[in-house]
C-alpha cells in the first residue's frame, strides 16, 4: 500500500519545521513515506489504495469522503502506539481537551489523543461536552454567522473548559480558544516540547491567510 504524509495547510502555515520533524520521524519508523502537499480541497492525484497519514482533522474527513479509494489514519493513532517516539514528561500537568468537529464520530482519534497525553504524563480533565458530544470551538460558524456571533461561540466553548490550558489538535482551534480566553496547547507542540504560538488569530485575517495557502497548493 502506498502511504503519504499530509501535514495539512494549517500546520504548514503554523510551523512547517514541525511538519518536517514529524515526516522525518515517520521515515525512521517505516519505509520511505513521501510528503503530500496538494491541499485536500484539490484533486490529490493519488492512486486508489493510497493511505494518507494526516495531522488535520478536516483533511482526514475530506480525503475519506471526497476521493474514492483513499483511506486515512491520523498521525495521533500511529504515535500513540510508537515505542520509539521521544515523549516529553509534563509531570502531571492538568489540561482539558477540545475535540475537533471533523472527528465527531471518530472515537479512534479521541482515544489516540488521550493516550498520547497519558504518555506525556498530562492529566486530562474533560469538559462536560467531549468526544462524540463535543461542541464546536466556534470557527465552523465563520462565514455563516456575523463575526461578533462567531466570537461569542468561541467564548461559549472556551468557557466549557474546566482547565485554563486546553489541548487542541486543529490549528483553527488554537485561534478560537485564544479568542475565548483560554491558553491553547496544540498537540504537535506538546509532542515536541514547544510552546503554542497564537499567530494570526482574528477570524477574517486567519481565514484569508489559509485560503491564500489553499489556492497556492
Amino acid at each position: 500500500m502506498n502511504q503519504f504524509y499530509a501535514p495539512g495547510c494549517a500546520l504548514m502555515i503554523y510551523k512547517p519545521e514541525l511538519a518536517k520533524r514529524m515526516l522525518n520521524f515517520l521515515n525512521k519508523e517505516s519505509a520511505d513515506i513521501p510528503e503530500h502537499l496538494i491541499c485536500c480541497r484539490h484533486d490529490p492525484k493519488l492512486q486508489p489504495g493510497t493511505k494518507i497519514i494526516n495531522t488535520c482533522a478536516g483533511c482526514d474527513r475530506r480525503y475519506r469522503e471526497l476521493y474514492e479509494g483513499i483511506s486515512t489514519i491520523s498521525l495521533w493513532e500511529i504515535l500513540a502506539e510508537s515505542n520509539t517516539f521521544p515523549f516529553p514528561d509534563y509531570q502531571g500537568m492538568t489540561m482539558s481537551v477540545h475535540d475537533a468537529c471533523p472527528t465527531r464520530t471518530m472515537e479512534r482519534v479521541h482515544n489516540a489523543i488521550r493516550k498520547l497525553l497519558a504518555r506525556m504524563n498530562i492529566k486530562v480533565i474533560e469538559p462536560q461536552n467531549t468526544r462524540t458530544q463535543a461542541t464546536c470551538c466556534g470557527d465552523s460558524f465563520y462565514g455563516t454567522l456575523p463575526l461578533a456571533q462567531v466570537k461569542d461561540q468561541m467564548k461559549k466553548r472556551s468557557d466549557e473548559m474546566p482547565c485554563e490550558e486546553v489541548v487542541v489538535y486543529c490549528v483553527s482551534c488554537i485561534k478560537a480558544m485564544h479568542i475565548g480566553g483560554k491558553k491553547p496547547r496544540y498537540i504537535v507542540d506538546l509532542l515536541w516540547g514547544e510552546d503554542t504560538a497564537i499567530g494570526t488569530y482574528e477570524p477574517d485575517a486567519w481565514h484569508q491567510e489559509i485560503q491564500s495557502f489553499i489556492d497556492a497548493h
